[in-house]
C-alpha cells in the first residue's frame, strides 16, 4: 500500500490514511501499552521491599500457600492476550508478529473498559500441541487467558484442551464474544417480536469459529437442533454431506435444503458470519413475518440495512458495524465477562457464565436509556427495533454483567473466592473506572452524529493540520483551514492526503471574505481608536482575527488556535472579535484525568486576581462542567492557608466567593479556604470535621492566575497524557486556545469539546 491510501474502519465506517494510522502506533512512543508500578519505587527502602530482601517473604508465603498469589501479587487482574496470527481481523494469515499490533489494542480495550491489566503474547506457532503447551505452562503467570485471531479448527482444540488443563480462565474471543453479543441481540429481537427460543427456525451462514460459537451457544439457551440449518461455502450441511469436520458435523441436520436461498425459505432468523453479499433480497423476502436479521460480516455485511428494509419493512437488523443500529461489538462483552471472572477467581469461564452475560445484555438494552448514551446516538433512544442491543460506552455494563457472569460462576461452583456482598461489588466496580472517560466518548459519538464546522486557524502547523485531518477523517465534521493556500496544500500533500484539493482551505490575502470581514470589524473597532485600514491590516495579516471573524460571521461553529503563540496573546487577538457570553467571566480549566478519578482546575488562564464574584461565578462554571462530565461536583477554593491558619491579606475574596456561594445556595458541594492537603488527602480532612466536603474535592478553584498557571503547567510537564486542556469557558462563540506544546491528540479533544459544546 502507498502512502495516500484511504483505510476503512471494519466497525465504524472510519476513514484514514495508512500513514496517519502508522503515525499513531509511532508517535509519542511505540505501540500502545506500558507498564506501570503500582507501588511506591522512590527510596532504597521501597526497592528493598519491591525486590530483595522484602521480595523473599511473600515468595515464602505463596510456597507455603499458592492462593496467597491473589493477595501479593497482579495475578488475580491479569490476562494474557494470546495469538498465532492465523486469522488477524480479516486480513488472514499473517503471523505471530504481525498480530502484536491488534493484541495490544484489546489489551487496552481490557484496561479501558473494565480495569483488567493484560499483556499481549504472540506465539510463533501453528502446531496446536506447541501453543497448547506454551499457554499451559504460563498458567502461575495470569489470572485468565484470552485467546485471540487463531484459525478454525486449530481454535477449538487450542481452547478445549486448555480448559480442561487449566484452572484459570480460559476464553477464545472470536468464537464466544460474537455468539454473547448476538445471543443477546436475539433475546431481545424475539422479545419484540412474541417468539420463543424452542420455536425459532434459525438459518447459520458460515461455519467458521464464531458461527460454531454463535450456533452452540443459542442452541444451550432454547434453540432446538433440528431447527437450526448452518451452511458452509458448499452449501448446507446436512447429515451425510462429505468432507465435513468433527466441529461442522455437529449441527448437521437432517434436511433436503442444499443451498442458502432454499435455507432461507420461511425461517425466523437469520445469523450471518461470513461474506459480503451472501445474503439477497429474494432470500429476504423468503423469510417470515417480522425476520430477524443479524448480517455480521466484516467489514461489509452479507446485505446492508437499507437493502433489507426496502423489501422487508418489518424485519429487526444487526450488523457488525457502528454506522448501523444494533451493533455487535465483542467489547460489550469480553472485557466485563473476565472482570467477573477474576473478581470470584473462577477456574473456568463455563456455558453457564455465557448466558448470564448474554441475558444481563439483553435486559439493560430494555432499561431506561441513561441520557448520556442516548445524547451519544443523537437522539433519545430507547428499547425498540433499532435498540436492541447496548451502546459499548453505556457505563452500566460494567457493573450489570460483570455481576451476572460473578453470580454464575458462584451457582455452577467455579468461583473460589465467592462474593457476599453484590451492592458493594457493584459500587466497587463503579468505581475502578473514571466516568470522565464514558463521558468523552459519548461526547465524541455525539459529534459524529451532528458534525460541525470546526476552523483550525493554524494550518500551515503540521501538529495542527494532523489534528484537522483527523476531525475530518473520523467523521466528527468539516476543518475549516486558515493559512497560505500553497503552504496548506503542500503539507496536506507531505502528510499523505490523497486528495489535498478537497479540504476546505481560507486565506486572508485572497479570501472574498475580507470585505465583510473588515466592515465588521471596523463597526466594531472604530472607537477604540482604529481607522480602517488598521482593521484592514488585522485581517489580512492575523490569522486569530480573521479565523475568528469566520466564526462570527456564520462562517464556522467553532474555533481552535493558540500553537503558534501564547495563551494570552491569542486570547486577546480573538478578544477583539468575539466577546464573553452576557453576564459570564472567560476562564480556563484543565482537566486531571486519573484512572478512575478527575479533578477541575480552575481559572488556569485568564484572570490575574479574580474578584470574589468571579471566584463564585468559576466556581459555578466549573461545577457544571464537572456535572456534564459525570461527576458530582465537590467545590475546593484553595489556598496557603485552611480556615484561616495561617492568616494572610489574600483570603478575603476566597472568604468573599463562600459567602456569595452560601446566598446562592448551589447544589453542590463546596469549602474554602482549604490549602491542597486539605481539599484532596482525607487524612487531614479528617482533622477538620465541620468542613462540609464529604469527599475529596474535584472541583479546585484556584485565588489567583499566578498559582493556577503554574500548578496547571507543572502537572502537565509531571502528569503528560493524564492532563487536558486548557478548556476555555464562557465565550459567546465555541473557542479553544491549545498551548503551544500540545500534540495533535489534544487539539483533536479540544476540536470535538468545541464542536460538542460540552466546554465553552
Amino acid at each position: 500500500m502507498g502512502d495516500r491510501e484511504t483505510i476503512v474502519s471494519e466497525e465504524s465506517n472510519v476513514r484514514f490514511t495508512e500513514r496517519e494510522a502508522l503515525f499513531y502506533h509511532k508517535t509519542i512512543r511505540p505501540g500502545k501499552i506500558e507498564i506501570i508500578a503500582s507501588k511506591p519505587m522512590a527510596t532504597q527502602r521501597d526497592l528493598s521491599l519491591a525486590y530483595s530482601p522484602g521480595v523473599a517473604v511473600p515468595v515464602q508465603a505463596i510456597a507455603d500457600d499458592p492462593a496467597t498469589a491473589y493477595d501479593y501479587t497482579a495475578k488475580g487482574n491479569l490476562v494474557a492476550v494470546i495469538s498465532n496470527g492465523t486469522a488477524i481481523l480479516g486480513m488472514g494469515n499473517l503471523g505471530a508478529l504481525a498480530s502484536k499490533p491488534v493484541m495490544e489494542g484489546k489489551a487496552v480495550l481490557f484496561k479501558r473498559f473494565a480495569d483488567v491489566d493484560s499483556i499481549d503474547i504472540e506465539l510463533a506457532s501453528e502446531d496446536p500441541d506447541a501453543i497448547i503447551e506454551a499457554v499451559a505452562l504460563m498458567e502461575p503467570s495470569f489470572g485468565g487467558i484470552n485467546l485471540e485471531d487463531i484459525k478454525a479448527p486449530e481454535c477449538f482444540i487450542i481452547e478445549q484442551a486448555l480448559k480442561e488443563r487449566l484452572k484459570i480462565p480460559v476464553m477464545h474471543d472470536d468464537q464466544h464474544g460474537a455468539a454473547i453479543i448476538s445471543a443477546a441481540g436475539l433475546l431481545n429481537a424475539c422479545f419484540l417480536t412474541g417468539r420463543k427460543l424452542e420455536d425459532v427456525k434459525v438459518v447459520v451462514n458460515g461455519a467458521g469459529a464464531a458461527a460454531i460459537a454463535c450456533t452452540s451457544l443459542i442452541k444451550s439457551m432454547g434453540v432446538r437442533h433440528e431447527n437450526v440449518i448452518m451452511c458452509d461455502t458448499k452449501g448446507v450441511i446436512y447429515r451425510g454431506r462429505g468432507n465435513v469436520d468433527q466441529f461442522k458435523s455437529a449441527h448437521a441436520i437432517d434436511t433436503d435444503k442444499r443451498t442458502l436461498a432454499e435455507a432461507m425459505v420461511g425461517a425466523d432468523i437469520f445469523l450471518g458470519l461470513s461474506v459480503k453479499g451472501a445474503v439477497s433480497q429474494d432470500m429476504v423476502k423468503s423469510m417470515a413475518k417480522q425476520p430477524i436479521i443479524f448480517a455480521m460480516a466484516n467489514p461489509d455485511p452479507e446485505i446492508t440495512p437499507p437493502d433489507v428494509k426496502a423489501v422487508r419493512a418489518d424485519a429487526i437488523i444487526a450488523t457488525g458495524r457502528s454506522d448501523y443500529p444494533n451493533q455487535v461489538n465483542n467489547v460489550l462483552g469480553f472485557p466485563f465477562i473476565f472482570r467477573g471472572a477474576l473478581d470470584v477467581r473462577a477456574t473456568a469461564i463455563n456455558e453457564e457464565m455465557k448466558i448470564a452475560a448474554a441475558e444481563a445484555i439483553a435486559e439493560l438494552a430494555r432499561e431506561q436509556v441513561p441520557e448520556e448514551v442516548a445524547a451519544a446516538y443523537g437522539q433519545n433512544h430507547q428499547f425498540g427495533l433499532d435498540y436492541i442491543i447496548p451502546a459499548p460506552f453505556d457505563p452500566r455494563l460494567m457493573e450489570v454483567v460483570s455481576s451476572a457472569v460473578a453470580k454464575a460462576a458462584m451457582e455452577t461452583a467455579v468461583a473460589q473466592k465467592p462474593i457476599e456482598d453484590f451492592d458493594e461489588y457493584r459500587h466497587s466496580l463503579k468505581a475502578r473506572l473514571n466516568p470522565t472517560t464514558s463521558v468523552l466518548t459519548n461526547v465524541y459519538a455525539q459529534v459524529k452524529q451532528n458534525p460541525k464546522r470546526v476552523i483550525f486557524a493554524e494550518a500551515e502547523n503540521e501538529v495542527v493540520l494532523r489534528a484537522a485531518i483527523q476531525f475530518r477523517d473520523f467523521g466528527y465534521g468539516t476543518p475549516v483551514l486558515v493559512g497560505r493556500t500553497q503552504a496548506v496544500l503542500d503539507k496536506l500533500t507531505e502528510l499523505g492526503v490523497g486528495e489535498p484539493e478537497s479540504y476546505e482551505i481560507h486565506n486572508s490575502l485572497t479570501s472574498p471574505l475580507v470585505g465583510e470581514m473588515v466592515g465588521y470589524l471596523y463597526e466594531r473597532m472604530q472607537r477604540r481608536g482604529f481607522l480602517e485600514r488598521d482593521v484592514r491590516r488585522m485581517v489580512n495579516q492575523d490569522r486569530n482575527v480573521f479565523a475568528s471573524l469566520l466564526v462570527a460571521l456564520g462562517h464556522g461553529d467553532a474555533l481552535i488556535s493558540g500553537m503558534t503563540r501564547t495563551f494570552s496573546q491569542t486570547m486577546k487577538e480573538v478578544r477583539q472579535v468575539l466577546d464573553p457570553k452576557p453576564g459570564h467571566t472567560p476562564f480556563g480549566v484543565h482537566l486531571m484525568v486519573a484512572k478512575n478519578y478527575t479533578v477541575f482546575l480552575a481559572d488556569t488562564t485568564v484572570n490575574e486576581r479574580p474578584t470574589a464574584e468571579e471566584l463564585a461565578h468559576i466556581a459555578v462554571e466549573t461545577a457544571a462542567v464537572a456535572r456534564r462530565m459525570g461527576h458530582e461536583p465537590r467545590v475546593a477554593f484553595l489556598s496557603f492557608s485552611t480556615f484561616g491558619n495561617p492568616a494572610g491579606k489574600w483570603l478575603e475574596p476566597i472568604r468573599g466567593a463562600v459567602a456569595i456561594l452560601d446566598e446562592m445556595k448551589p447544589h453542590f458541594e463546596y469549602e474554602g479556604e482549604l490549602a491542597p492537603d486539605a481539599a484532596l488527602n482525607p487524612k487531614v480532612m479528617a482533622n477538620y470535621p465541620f468542613s462540609r466536603l464529604s469527599a475529596p474535592a474535584n472541583v479546585l478553584v484556584m485565588p489567583g492566575l499566578q498559582s493556577a498557571n503554574i500548578s496547571a503547567k507543572l502537572l502537565r510537564e509531571l502528569a503528560g497524557n493524564a492532563v487536558i486542556g486548557p478548556m476555555l469557558i464562557g465565550m459567546e462563540k465555541p473557542v479553544q486556545i491549545a498551548p503551544m506544546t500540545a500534540l495533535a491528540p489534544d487539539i483533536l479533544t479540544l476540536a470535538v469539546l468545541a464542536a460538542g459544546g460540552i466546554v465553552g
